[in-house]
């Protein structure tokens, strides 16, 4: 069960942390993009390639503090065919290092395109007499929101290993436009959680949550607090700390009295990190996991990873 192995993970690095992998040409340290750009010139390839070169470096950085990392799949597509192939390999580097590796898809598909999908993530898709899996992951974060005709082809990987984390409510400032809004007797976030839970039938693992888990954000202290309290047998995954604005003290309110169940996502904190340090950048993996040490050192002055 994956989410009993993210949850070993945790455990083992006493790190209840997921590092969210979502390079930007902007961002990067001026000597990768350089080197790309001598390779490769000017060209989507070479943004690429300097995606692939400095996700290898932060994971490298971080394979010894944090247990798990979640690979945009939006950040990489960006950049066309060349992104897409830099992600796979990002993929199958981070499964190689050991981490719980989540792939964030932020999108739905439905019927043979949602098939698919879910076989190039978690099965294998069949050419002929040969089969490719060509985006390997543990788990993978989507939308929920065509309900489950978009869900359970990834929710019967679930049985097989696999997980799958549903948008509950997001860390955004805009998410309440939507999913605050009032659906018969719930707001629409509700409605979420409560199809993660009827969704989860037969699929709970050996620690007491399901395979099937939600996101929310750690913006919303009392949104957070009250889920929780409420679906205390579905792992969060808990974006929004540090670039977002949430912190340690926000972020708390995820975890259960063993400080298990949940999963606290950041980004651009840890990623770009060497930008506030006076440099060029050419100790981003030393910034990166400075970062890393200094969340989970945060997280667990509120509580306690038993």
């Amino acid at each position: 069960m994956a989410v009993d192995v993210l949850q070993a993970k945790i455990r083992k690095l006493k790190n209840p942390t997921m590092v969210c992998i979502c390079p930007t040409i902007r961002e990067l340290p001026l000597h990768i993009k350089e080197d790309a750009r001598h390779k490769y010139g000017q060209t989507l390839r070479a943004a690429a390639d300097a995606y692939r070169t400095f996700s290898f470096g932060i994971l490298d950085a971080l394979k010894e503090t944090v247990p798990a990392v979640s690979i945009v799949s939006g950040a990489f597509s960006a950049l066309g065919a060349d992104g897409v192939a830099a992600m796979q390999e990002v993929l199958s580097y981070a499964q190689s290092l050991g981490y719980y590796v989540l792939l964030d898809l932020m999108r739905a598909d439905l019927g043979t395109t949602a098939q698919d999908q879910a076989d190039a993530c978690f099965g294998a898709i069949q050419v002929g007499e040969q089969s490719f899996t060509p985006y390997p992951c543990d788990g993978v974060l989507m939308s929920g929101f065509l309900g489950s005709d978009a869900v359970k082809p990834f929710a019967e990987y679930c049985r097989t290993g696999k997980n799958v984390f549903i948008i509950s409510r997001s860390s955004n400032k805009s998410a309440r436009e939507v999913q605050d809004l009032l659906s018969g007797d719930r707001v629409v976030y509700q409605v979420m959680a409560d199809l993660a839970m009827r969704w989860s039938t037969g699929l709970f693992g050996a620690n007491g949550y399901s395979e099937i888990g939600i996101a929310v954000g750690a913006t919303n202290r009392q949104v957070l607090e009250t889920l929780r309290r409420k679906y205390d047998r579905l792992f969060f995954l808990v974006p929004g700390y540090g670039a977002q604005g949430a912190g340690a003290k926000d972020a708390q309110f995820a975890f259960d009295r063993m400080g298990h169940g949940a999963a606290i996502l950041a980004g651009r904190s840890i990623l770009y990190a060497y930008q506030k340090q006076d440099g060029d950048g050419q100790d981003y993996q030393q910034a990166a996991l400075a970062a890393a040490e200094k969340m989970k050192k945060q997280i667990l002055s509120y509580i306690t990873v038993m």
